[in-house]
């Protein structure tokens, strides 16, 4: 499986992105330092959303930026994506990575202790831990998990960690410190005014936080 970095992963929402094309918020990301990218589109028609995957795979590419699918195991197939992301309610883990072959990233959700228990027996590539804070952008979501239970989380698993979930320039600090690898952003680049320029603020912080 490829190397890959999960300091500053960027989750689409093209609701949220004030009008702009998906494609031009995303390059500009990664411009700004992101280093993995999740397309995530719950309303999308299939044809739709595989469009949209081979746009940003081809952009990536050249970026050296791995692009995660959300939930979507078919659109992860059809175009070849660096990995897929599941959630606790999709497509069972056993039979994603049977499908997808060990080369590629797969990423699972977890929303409690026992999640991270559950997945510390499953070869996962990555947990994201959700959610951390209460958040506008997926409101189908467990309750908060916090600060502490990024710690417990990230104590007890076995694999490598990024935090999701209302998560912004100012507390990007405080999930780095609690043990997580990463942090996940949604709006706090989609929405930015300047998604380069809010991606380059994030990684500054991430960086900090590393090297304390």
């Amino acid at each position: 499986m490829a190397a890959f970095d999960l300091s500053l992963y960027l989750v689409t929402d093209r609701s949220l992105s004030l009008g702009r094309p998906l494609e031009t918020v995303v390059e500009e990301a990664v411009r700004g330092g992101v280093t993995m990218v999740q397309l995530r589109e719950k309303d999308a028609s299939t044809l739709d959303f595989y469009n949209l995957a081979m746009k940003l795979k081809s952009i990536l590419k050249s970026y050296n930026v791995p692009l995660i699918i959300n939930d979507r195991l078919d659109i992860a197939l059809a175009c070849d994506a660096g990995g897929l992301h599941i959630g606790q309610s999709d497509m069972p883990y056993s039979v994603a990575r049977k499908l997808l072959g060990k080369d590629k990233i797969i990423g699972l959700s977890v929303e409690s202790i026992q999640d991270a228990i559950d997945a510390n027996n499953l070869d996962v590539d990555y947990i994201g831990i959700s959610p951390v804070f209460g958040t506008q952008t997926k409101t189908d979501t467990a309750p908060a998990l916090g600060l502490e239970g990024i710690g417990e989380i990230t104590r007890i698993s076995g694999h490598p960690s990024v935090g999701i979930g209302g998560i912004n320039l100012t507390n990007a600090q405080d999930i780095i410190q609690a043990g997580a690898d990463g942090i996940s952003v949604v709006s706090a680049i989609m929405s930015a005014p300047d998604p380069q320029q809010s991606a380059r603020q994030l990684k500054e912080i991430i960086n900090k936080s590393k090297n304390k």
